[in-house]
């Protein structure tokens, strides 16, 4: 009995200690069950509300903590605490860093430091770009506040690149210093172009094209200016000098400011390529340069236009400066494609007015020339050439100065191109002339002379048909045009103009005999006095130039009274005629070569006549000289003096 009892009492003990275990793991089972619902309300509250994850993830650490020790003695758990605390641990990290971020962005790049400051904004967007791959609704708020300090911090480095950048930019410059001194345009220093280039990639990352970035708005906005000022003096001066004391002077080459401003804006242009080429990318290079000229440009093509009024309103005189300038831009234009591979159109689209007033000149300066002539009141009395003809000659010989651009224009324009209202030949040039167009080759000489030549037979036609209305004779008209084409030819062989026509001057022949012939048709008339149709009867007559004295003798005598009457007259009609001859020739302004080639004219054709004449009846008056006034050596002493 003992023994049972014993054994009863010993099994009773053994469940009460068993109960007092299931009682205390039941209390864990409750603690765990309390802290598992604050997990899941913890939770639901960050996925229903969004707050932040410092807010939320700040009780569920107490909480998980104390479940984690919980777990050590029940391993078993039924959640997998340790999964928790790891994901709450990845929900916190941003916001953790979010804070130390946020005193370097505010702080700014100067205190922080360029290179700290564009690390931080990168670790910014790496955690935003986590969260957003979360898609957690948790997430928003704190995604929300790191795009506010990215863009901050983005604004922030836009304005740094924007004040580094007006630090280093003057005003303006004095291009002239470094013209003069043949020295480079200055560049930035190197230190701020490194940290250009630093805030540039950072912020061109976020465009699709560098160049449509804030940070490239801001370089062309501050130094588009910066170019502008530094050429404005120059391209007023440019306009200013094409103002001449003197309207009516011959626009010399070299006189206009142009060559100077292009200069400049070629070296400062390279210059501003080699800055961008430093801070910006290969493919943004092209654009960046464009938009940072643009204004500089502008105000090219606007200092053109001025040029372009001036040169037409005087294109007489100043119709060179159109070809000076076009050889200008577009050696310009050809440096900086060269050298940038940009600025060829723009530079093409602003030299086109004046290359296009150069192209047309030509025509219109042969149409001036016919205008000039048609609206002559008077010409010389005297028979001197009109100041129109050394005028129009001094014209083409300055064109010479400026052969290869006229070349090049020609060549645009085709063979006969320039005449007015000719179409061109098809060979057109609608860009600016390339530097292959300005090698003056044999077709641009060729093109020019045969401008030249058809100036010339413009200039002496219309002379002609004015002459023809204004001068009182064909022998006045002759000298006239004799006068003109001397003029031409010495012009032509004293200048530039001689190795481009010196074998092509047939036109000029061909104006001399025209001439010739005008002036000498007076011996016509003349002549008519030294021909007889009287007959005698002796069957023997004498040679002209051969019979003596008593061969004329003999032919007067065989004349009857009425015959001898007729020959007395015809040498009173003669000498009339050719004394009056002789006085209008010496009181023409001949050049000496004209008086020579008219006298040698008229003694060819009235000194043969006269001397066959005189032969047969000089002895009408017995040698008393009443109506024989020149025995053959005093006549030829008067030809003589015709041609001196």
């Amino acid at each position: 009995m003992a023994i049972g009892a014993l054994s009863n009492s010993t099994y009773h003990a053994i469940d009460e200690e068993a109960r007092a275990e299931v009682d205390v793991l039941n209390s864990r089972l409750d603690r765990t069950t309390q802290l598992t619902k604050k997990i899941q309300a913890s939770l639901g509250r960050l996925e229903a509300t969004g707050q932040s994850v410092r807010d939320v993830a700040g009780p569920l650490n107490g909480e998980t903590r104390r479940l984690q020790t919980l777990s050590k003695s029940q391993p078993h758990s039924l959640l997998d605490v340790e999964s928790v605390l790891a994901a709450i641990d990845r929900l916190r990290q941003p916001s953790d860093s979010k804070d130390d971020e946020e005193q370097i962005i505010r702080s700014g790049p100067e205190k922080a430091g360029l290179s700290n400051y564009l690390a931080s904004i990168k670790r910014l967007s790496i955690s935003y770009k986590e969260m957003q791959t979360s898609n957690l609704r948790a997430n928003q708020g704190t995604m929300n506040d790191l795009t506010r300090l990215i863009k901050l911090g983005n604004t922030q480095l836009e304005n740094h690149f924007d004040k580094i950048l007006r630090g280093e930019t003057p005003r303006s410059l004095e291009p002239l210093h470094y013209i003069t001194k043949d020295k480079p345009f200055p560049v930035l220093s190197q230190d701020k172009i490194a940290r250009l280039g630093l805030i540039y990639s950072h912020v061109a990352g976020n465009y699709a094209n560098g160049f449509d970035s804030s940070v490239a708005k801001i370089y062309a906005d501050i130094r588009g200016p910066y170019l502008s000022a530094s050429l404005a003096n120059l391209a007023a001066a440019s306009v200013n000098t094409a103002k001449k004391k003197n309207p009516g002077d011959i626009y010399q080459a070299g006189a206009n400011g142009i060559g100077t401003y292009t200069q400049a804006m070629e070296g400062i242009f390279i210059a501003e390529y080699d800055n961008i080429c430093s801070i910006f990318t290969r493919e943004d290079w092209g654009p960046i340069l464009q938009a940072t000229c643009q204004a500089a440009v502008t105000e090219l093509a606007r200092t053109l236009r001025e040029l372009n009024t001036h040169i037409k309103s005087h294109l007489t005189t100043d119709c060179y400066m159109a070809y000076e300038v076009t050889e200008i831009i577009s050696g310009l234009s050809n440096n900086l494609d060269k050298r940038t591979g940009e600025l060829k159109g723009s530079l093409s689209a602003a030299l086109k007015p004046v290359r296009e007033t150069a192209k047309s000149s030509l025509a219109e300066l042969l149409d001036e020339t016919k205008r000039k002539i048609g609206n002559l009141q008077t010409l010389p009395t005297d028979g001197a050439a009109s100041p129109i003809v050394a005028e129009t000659m001094q014209r083409l010989n300055s064109m010479v100065e400026f052969l290869r651009p006229i070349s090049s224009i020609m060549i645009s324009l085709g063979d006969g191109g320039w005449k007015p209202g000719a179409a061109a030949s098809g060979r057109t040039t609608e860009g600016i002339p390339s530097l292959a167009s300005f090698d003056v080759g044999a077709d641009g000489k060729d093109l020019f002379a045969k401008y030249c030549l058809d100036t010339i037979e413009v200039l002496l036609s219309s002379l002609d048909q004015k002459g023809r209305v204004l001068l009182r004779s064909k022998s006045l008209l002759g000298v006239f045009l004799a006068n003109s084409v001397v003029v031409i030819d010495h012009v032509i062989r004293s200048s530039e103009l001689g190795p481009l026509l010196d074998s092509r001057l047939d036109l000029l022949d061909q104006w001399r005999k025209k001439a010739t012939v005008m002036y000498t048709d007076i011996c016509r008339d003349i002549s008519v006095y030294l021909f007889d149709t009287i007959h005698t009867n002796r069957t023997k007559r004498p040679t002209s130039g051969h019979a003596d004295s008593a061969d004329s003798a003999s032919v007067v005598k065989g004349l009857n009274s009425k015959d001898k009457d007729k020959i007395k007259e015809k040498f009173t009609q003669f000498n009339n005629a050719f004394d009056d001859m002789v006085t209008k020739h010496k009181s023409y302004s001949m050049d000496r070569e004209v008086r020579a080639m008219f006298g040698q004219d008229i003694r060819q054709k009235l000194q043969p006549l006269y001397e066959r004449f005189w032969d047969r009846y000089h002895e009408i008056d017995k040698g008393k000289g009443k109506y024989v006034k020149y025995d053959k050596q005093s006549i030829a002493g008067v030809f003589m003096s015709l041609a001196t």
